[in-house]
């Protein structure tokens, strides 16, 4: 006698949709978090077997699993062997998120009370109206070519793997888009960025990080600390209070102290950053700066429920939250997590991504992907910092990703980099006798390795510069909190032959 099936009904699927866009699994893997996150379906529910939902829906038992898998990898879903899959019932923000968060398909219009943007960023966008800018073109003899002088010491921060990179295929596409760049095309861009970039990320950034977004919604930048800058500006007076990772990105402290914020230095645990402190310390805040898929330097990822409750804190207080998605697309262990910006209904979310570690540092390509209401005070922004992003790139680029070569560089680069964290664990696990502890590698393109207690992590850091390795003392990440002594070790960059040659360079000065 035939097994019968056991689980609810899934009415929400009764047709998926022949999306030029989101896949077959993407479709079932949104509309099973979408019915989750709007309450109908109860934490602790059980689901249709993989098998009865593939034959409900006419797709493949593998498609359906890649979404059970994905939904459980981001804590939706429990599954038990032998026993089925359930929906998770460890998310104490589920039951009341979707009446705080107000989840709905359209996105509410902006609220009242608190302006969107900040007094200075008010003035900001003022100024840009006001603004005449004139272009005076100079000409002059070409000055002695300058080389600047890379980092070359070994697992050199932010670096991705060069030697891989499709050089042949990107010089053919400059040369080709050389060849037929009209002159129209000398004039000013777009301080918002070329258009067909911008639509080429929408397909691209839905597939790869579930982000959802207009192109209008896209800015063109130089790189993610624009982002910040920009977002500083426009968001923070002198005296607003922001949430800041601690430890954390140098970068966004900079960038949020420059624009005279009050930091609230928030705590990392293993679930990422600690929403509950932040809000004891800064219900308030204006913004939150944040890095939850890999969480930068430590590397470990904000928890589903941690994701709501921010979401839900931002809704409330009316804040903003900056997403810094820097390397997300290399995880190790089942497919990338969903981008926070995928959760956010409210509009709350300003998403940073970035080509200059995804491609190369010379590149100077970002983007960031704002609600709807900022879109115009970003862009008038932009005109009074440098204008616009080069075109020609741009065009390049869009070419790059259209083609199919980004998403083919990305797949290679991970397995590439999946080789190389395990092969540095691995050293390190047999050279450094245990001196050194990782505990978050699944994601990104470094790992941090933490020391002994009492350890001088920025003395050993200082050494081991001069033999050649660049290796930043995690205390430098930390600026309120005892910090806890470690090392960075950035392996995307670094062939084989060399991180076994710099960890056994480390050897010797532990």
């Amino acid at each position: 006698m035939a097994k019968q099936s056991i689980g609810v009904s899934l009415p929400v699927f009764d047709r998926l949709d022949t999306d030029p866009v989101l896949s077959l699994y993407r479709q079932i893997y949104e509309r099973i978090r979408g019915t989750i996150l709007s309450g109908s379906l109860a934490p602790g529910t059980r689901l249709p077997s993989s098998r009865t939902l593939a034959v409900d829906l006419r797709v493949s038992r593998n498609t359906v699993e890649l979404a059970f898998t994905q939904l459980e990898a981001e804590g939706f879903l429990v599954r038990k062997v032998g026993a089925g899959t359930y929906v998770a019932s460890a998310i104490p923000e589920l039951e009341r998120a979707p009446r705080r968060l107000g989840i709905t398909a359209v996105r509410p219009a902006a609220p009242s009370g608190r302006e969107p943007l900040s007094l200075r960023g008010r003035h900001t966008v003022g100024a840009a109206g006001r603004a005449e800018v004139w272009v005076r073109a100079t000409s002059r003899a070409l000055a002695p070519r300058i080389v600047e002088v890379p980092n070359r010491r070994l697992f050199a921060r932010g670096l991705p793997n060069l030697d891989a990179f499709p050089l042949a295929t990107w010089r053919r596409l400059l040369a080709r888009h050389a060849r037929l760049w009209e002159r129209e095309s000398l004039f000013h861009g777009n301080a918002a960025g070329y258009r067909p970039l911008r639509e080429a990320l929408v397909g691209y950034l839905a597939t790869a990080r579930g982000v959802r977004c207009d192109w209008r919604q896209i800015i063109i930048l130089s790189g993610t600390q624009q982002v910040l800058d920009l977002a500083a500006r426009l968001l923070l007076d002198p005296g607003d209070a922001a949430w800041m990772e601690e430890p954390g990105y140098l970068g966004a402290w900079g960038a949020l102290q420059s624009a005279g914020a009050r930091i609230i230095s928030v705590p990392v645990d293993p679930d990422g950053m600690n929403v509950d402190t932040g809000i004891r310390l800064a219900p308030t805040a204006r913004l939150a700066y944040v890095t939850p898929s890999h969480q930068y330097p430590v590397g470990v990822t904000l928890s589903l429920g941690r994701r709501l409750a921010l979401l839900e804190w931002a809704a409330r207080a009316q804040a903003w939250v900056i997403e810094d998605d820097y390397d997300s697309e290399f995880r190790y262990t089942g497919r990338p997590l969903a981008a926070l910006q995928a959760l956010d209904v409210g509009g709350r979310v300003i998403y940073a991504g970035t080509f200059n570690k995804l491609l190369f540092p010379a590149l100077r390509l970002a983007y960031a992907v704002v609600p709807e209401r900022l879109v115009d005070g970003f862009a008038a922004a932009r005109t009074l910092v440098d204008g616009f992003a080069p075109s020609f790139m741009q065009a390049v680029l869009t070419e790059f990703i259209t083609a199919g070569h980004l998403s083919s560089h990305v797949r290679r680069m991970r397995a590439l980099y999946h080789e190389r964290r395990d092969l540095l664990l691995d050293v390190m696990a047999r050279r450094l006798g245990g001196r050194i502890e990782v505990k978050s590698a699944d994601t990104g393109m470094h790992v941090a390795g933490w020391l002994r207690p009492g350890s001088d992590d920025r003395e050993i850091s200082r050494r081991a510069f001069d033999k050649g390795l660049d290796l930043p003392p995690l205390s430098r990440y930390y600026h309120t909190r005892r910090p806890r002594p470690g090392l960075f070790f950035n392996y995307a960059g670094i062939s084989p032959g060399d991180i076994r040659r710099g960890i056994d360079t480390l050897a010797t000065l532990l």
